[in-house]
Order: C-alpha cells, then structure tokens, then sequence
C-alpha cells in the first residue's frame, strides 16, 4: 500500500471525503514548535493534502496530516480552497520543490521531498481549483436566476404594500447583490506554464514516472545504508569474537606452561 493510499484510508475516508493529492513536506523556515502529543518531540513526518467531499455541493480542503514515528496519519490544519488567496511556485523558470500557499490568515513556506512530488502537487491543485470556481459560478448563477425568476412571479401576484417594503426591498437587494458576487480565485504565480497549461496531463505522467523513480531510488540509498550498518556490526561484533577467541587461546596457552612447570617440579621433588 502507497502512503498516500494509507493516508486516504485512515484520514478522509471516514470524513467521507476522497484524497487528490498528498506531498511529503518540510519548512523551508522553521517555526516555533507548536503543541505535540508526548513522545514525538520534532519525529514526524508532514504532508500537504487536498481533498474533496463526497457530499454535494462539493467542497475542496487543503489540509495539514502528520505521522509521528511509525503511529498512524493525523490530521491537523485544514482550510478550504476559498481560504486559498495564492499559491507561490517560487521559480517560474525551472523544476524546484519549493513553494508557499497564502491563506486568509498565514503562509506556509514548504520544500517539497522532490521537485516532481512538488509538480503533480500544483498541477493537480491547480485543475481541482479551476473545476471548483467553474461550478462555483455556474451555481451562483442559477441561484441568480431562480431569484430573479421568483421577484418577477412575486411581483406578478401583487403582494400588498406595507410601511417597511421599501426597507425590506433595499435589503434583500443589497443581500442578494452580496450573495451573487463569486470569492475570489486562487491564484497561481512563479508556476510554470506546463504546470497550468493544456498539455499539462502528459507532464503529470512525465512527472509521476520521476516521483516514481525518486522513491525508488530513495529506498534503494536507504536500504543500501542499511546493509552497510549491518556489515559494519557485523565486522564489530566478528572483531569482539575473535579478539576473545584470542585472549582464551593466549590464556590455554599460558595455563600449559604453568601446568607443565609444576609437572616438573613435582617430578624432581619425586627423584630426590
């Protein structure tokens, strides 16, 4: 099972929600340690998420998971895509795995595990944030619609007037006015063009395929220094064997010439 087959497993699937995306990150500037469950001091692990809930309207999340040590995936932070001001790629002219994502009331500065991981991460917020305005507005608009559908069949009934119609029109209109203007869209800056632009479905392949390769290659580094420590224990503890093999050879050895001396003395006590 992949990590971020785990992490959908045990996070957003009991949220009922479904995982798009998961990248395994770090601060490119450390902040003050906030509040950690005992036993994980700084051991853990952080990645950036985004999610979609199943429910309808649908709701697009950004959200912080840890792992503290080999325990399970929790989840921490959460802000949803219309608390997104901005998402910095930082360098527009090259692949590099650091970003930043601006919410209405911080900024994260993150440097991915690869630039790739960091790629399929932008890319793949990016079209969730594109398909999410998209039926923003179209809903917004039907809500529209409706409303002005219902004032005309209203006004057609000729509902009686009242001393406080005209106050309450000028409410519901300026309310109505308020609810008809969109949030404002996530933008995207320092991103390369392939990361937004129309071919980006075969650079997501491209990119996989070298997240794919950079795991792998990270795992066999990993397991390759594994088995060198064990070689070097190995040695250690071979070197501790002989080494006391050693010293009992040196000791049999020195305990047969006292022995054979004693044999001697005893032998010319016996010819006197």
């Amino acid at each position: 099972m992949t990590i971020q087959s785990a992490i959908n497993n045990e996070v957003f699937i009991p949220h009922d929600e479904r995982l798009l995306v998961a990248v395994e990150v770090r601060r490119r500037k450390r902040k003050r340690m906030s509040f950690l469950p005992t036993g994980a001091k700084g051991d853990y692990v952080t990645f950036i998420c985004v999610s979609v809930t199943n429910t309808i309207p649908h709701q697009l999340l950004i959200i912080k998971v840890k792992q503290f040590g080999s325990s399970s995936f929790t989840r921490r932070s959460q802000w949803t895509v219309e608390q997104l001001r901005q998402v910095n790629g930082i360098n527009p002219n090259k692949d590099s795995p650091e970003f930043d994502l601006v919410f209405d009331n911080a900024t994260d500065q993150w440097v991915a595990s690869s630039s790739a991981e960091k790629c399929i991460f932008v890319q793949i917020l990016y079209h969730a944030c594109q398909t999410y305005w998209e039926g923003k507005a179209g809903r917004l608009g039907k809500v529209g619609h409706q409303r002005r559908a219902s004032q005309c069949a209203r006004r057609n009934v000729g509902c009686g007037p009242s001393d406080s119609a005209p106050v309450s029109a000028s409410r519901t209109l300026k309310v109505r006015r308020q609810s008809n203007i969109p949030p404002r869209e996530t933008e995207f800056i320092n991103c390369q063009s392939k990361l937004t632009g129309d071919s980006c479905t075969m650079n997501l392949v491209i990119y996989r395929c070298k997240a794919f390769f950079n795991r792998m290659r990270s795992k066999m580094v990993a397991n390759q220094n594994r088995s060198q420590v064990r070689v070097h224990r190995a040695n250690v503890l071979g070197g501790q064997h002989g080494e006391g093999l050693t010293r009992a050879e040196d000791k049999t050895v020195e305990l047969m010439h006292k022995a054979q001396h004693f044999a001697d003395i005893v032998h010319k006590m016996a010819l006197k």
